[in-house]
């Protein structure tokens, strides 16, 4: 009886061992489909936020726009973070909606209402980086109403992609141009004052000049003010007060961050300052070699002028990195030339991961012991402020 038990206990053992490898073979078939469908319903989810990052990445606000910022954001918080990883699009990536760019509730879109009846309207490009919007377009609107009281400070943005980046992302509405015009227009604002936070009189301000032509006849009073740096000049040579007030001031803002007690002290220090500004084709593009001028006429040998577009051709990258090393600097400190510290500061000039940015192209080059970035954009420098602050008294008074 044992034997014969045993011998039956053996054949279970057989066949349990026998049905437990033909399971096995077909197990792999079924989890390779499973993790197959999965991966392909977390690409259709990260496709799916992509194209609607994409529909909002556009430069004209229609009445849709404000329900497809909501969908996109609904979305992506509905992602898992593996699925958040493979967003990509034609515009679209997991930094869109996850970089963390500082805190927008710290900034104040100023687009309430109850205006009165005198009103600056400030209008800058526009940034979707929280704590530069805060430090530098909000330094300028700070200024601008603390030297003029009686008057209301408010903001338009005229890059729309950048208003709805910030509306999907963090909820708050900033004003474009034509809603801050009829904004003006609807709480009854006899004089207005417009003070363009751009550069130059470039694309951007030709734009913005453009459109507030056409609001002209709603109210006594339309006045623009100039950009930061003035007139534009015939060429190269052309400097004016304005320039000089934003040489001294940006170089003096340099090499202070840098930790020298001057531009002389840097100099013999073997550090040379570049300062990146955007670039153009618009026929403004000179203003650029204009400052390079206004540098070498304040004596500033180790101060150089480039453009992430390379517009005008001497301010590209390489360019300048030729200049700084016949200069013979060894050292090499990176700045904007720009108002805001956006998009461009923090990736073409300063980014570290990207081999085409400023920082990597001049490390790179191998001409150079060190490369650093201060990452500040003008509008956070007193000194500019004030020159905003008098361009628009300038108008103000005529």
């Amino acid at each position: 009886m044992k034997k014969a038990a045993a011998v039956m206990l053996s054949s279970v053992l057989i066949l349990g061992m026998l049905t437990g490898c033909g399971s096995s073979s077909s197990s792999p078939s079924a989890a390779a489909t499973e993790t197959e469908t999965s991966v392909d319903a977390d690409q259709a989810a990260a496709d799916h936020v992509a194209d609607l990052i994409d529909a909002i990445y556009v430069q004209e606000r229609t009445d849709d726009t404000d329900k497809q910022c909501t969908e996109a954001k609904e979305a992506w918080d509905a992602l898992t973070d593996a699925q958040k990883e493979l967003v990509s699009g034609e515009f679209a990536d997991p930094d869109y909606f996850g970089r963390d760019t500082g805190d927008a509730s710290a900034d104040d879109p100023l687009n309430e209402d109850g205006i009165g009846e005198n009103e600056i309207l400030v209008v800058s490009f526009g940034t979707s980086f929280n704590d530069s919007r805060v430090k530098d377009i909000g330094g300028i609107e700070k200024a601008l109403q603390t030297a003029y009281p009686d008057w209301s400070v408010r903001r338009a943005f005229t890059a729309q992609i950048i208003i709805n980046h910030i509306q999907a992302r963090d909820g708050e509405k900033i004003d474009n141009m034509d809603q801050a015009l009829s904004r003006a227009v609807d709480n009854g604002v006899k004089n207005l004052i417009v003070q363009p936070t751009h550069l130059m009189h470039g694309a951007e301000y030709d734009e913005l000049t453009e459109a507030v032509n056409k609001y002209q006849d709603s109210f006594d009073s339309v006045k623009i003010a100039e950009p930061l740096l003035g007139e534009v000049g015939s060429d190269e040579t052309q400097v004016n007060d304005d320039k000089k007030t934003v040489a001294e001031a940006i170089t003096e803002a340099a090499y202070t961050e840098d930790g020298y007690d001057s531009l002389e002290a840097a100099a013999d220090d073997g550090t040379a300052f570049v300062f990146m500004g955007h670039g153009t084709s618009h026929e403004a593009a000179i203003t650029y070699d204009q400052m390079q001028t206004q540098m070498s006429n304040l004596g500033y040998a180790n101060v150089f002028i480039g453009t992430v577009e390379g517009k005008p051709a001497d301010t590209e990258c390489q360019a300048v990195i030729d200049k700084v090393k016949d200069a013979g600097y060894s050292k090499v400190v990176l700045r904007p030339l720009m108002v805001v510290a956006g998009d461009h500061a923090n990736n073409d000039m300063a980014g570290q991961d990207d081999p085409d940015s400023w920082y990597n192209r001049f490390l790179d080059s191998g001409n150079f012991d060190s490369v650093s970035c201060q990452i500040e954009g003008l509008g956070e420098i007193p000194a500019i402020e004030d020159l905003y602050t008098a361009h628009t008294a300038a108008v103000m008074g005529n």
